[in-house]
């Protein structure tokens, strides 16, 4: 797991480069055109007036029904706009998705390595296997059920000293 700890790592490392506003390749392929692209289109469908401009759509659409005589092709048409619309907004939206978690990761990543006594090993978990994750999971499940019995007995003793404060006499 040590190898593995050090190759993410040195991943975590490019893609807090990418996150930086650097596209991850630098062949010149237009990914970073792309990103900034997915990103203007996420943020514009997120809006109200996005929203709007469907249901006018929409409207519009079931409006010229009886001027189309409600035809194979009037139905053909805002089915075939919206898969279209819907193909590629997918995958703008998976991009965007992935832009967002990558930043988060990043941000909690500087997060565990500032906090002292934090495992660092932590800081690039997701970069580990199902297994390797399975294997962490209870290892934390098992030190928050050990933290919850100690906090669980410090707050009885308390409880227990104060009530034997008030019971005896002055």
């Amino acid at each position: 797991m040590q190898d593995r700890v050090i190759a993410a790592k040195k991943n975590a490392g490019k893609r807090a480069h990418a996150s930086a506003g650097a596209p991850l390749n630098h062949n010149g392929n237009g990914s970073h055109g792309f990103d900034r692209f997915a990103r203007a289109t996420a943020l514009a469908s997120g809006r109200p007036l996005t929203f709007f401009l469907a249901v006018g759509v929409a409207l519009v659409w079931v409006v010229t029904g009886p001027i189309f005589g409600f035809s194979d092709t009037w139905q053909l048409v805002i089915n075939t706009g919206t898969t279209i619309v819907t193909f590629l907004m997918v995958f703008l939206i998976q991009q965007s998705q992935n832009r967002d978690t990558m930043a988060v990761q990043i941000k909690l990543a500087e997060r565990i390595i500032a906090v002292k006594g934090a495992h660092n090993s932590l800081a690039i978990a997701e970069d580990l296997s199902e297994q390797e994750l399975s294997a962490l999971h209870q290892e934390f499940c098992r030190k928050a059920e050990e933290t919850l019995e100690h906090l669980e007995a410090r707050r009885a003793r308390a409880k227990a000293r104060k009530a034997a404060k008030h019971d005896t006499p002055p």
